[in-house]
This record gives C-alpha cells, sequence and structure tokens, in this order.
C-alpha cells in the first residue's frame, strides 16, 4: 500500500529528502508516485503537518 499526499501538502520538500528510492516530485502540492514507492513510512514521518496519509 503506497502512500499519497493530500491538499494539506504546503510544499516544504521535506518528504523529497526522506524517501530513499525518490518517488515523490516536486508541485503546488507533492506527488509520490505510487509505482515507486516502497511504503516505508519516512515520508509521513517527517511531514510537518501530517499530510502523508497510506492510500
Amino acid at each position: 500500500m503506497a502512500y499519497k499526499i493530500t491538499d494539506e501538502c504546503i510544499a516544504c520538500g521535506s518528504c523529497m529528502d526522506e524517501c530513499p528510492v525518490e518517488a515523490i516530485s516536486e508541485g503546488d502540492i507533492y506527488v509520490i508516485d505510487a509505482a515507486t514507492c516502497t511504503d516505508c513510512g519516512a515520508c509521513a514521518e517527517q511531514c510537518p503537518v501530517e499530510a502523508i496519509v497510506q492510500d
């Protein structure tokens, strides 16, 4: 089960630095590539606004 980034995202970039497989891409709201995500949860733990949830 991959993670996804909700509309609560403030595009701070902290999740990108934590992703070991570089599954997160920048934008107004960041996006996680579900096919690349390994479900490690590192990004969700790092998010300051809890915008990353399991899909």
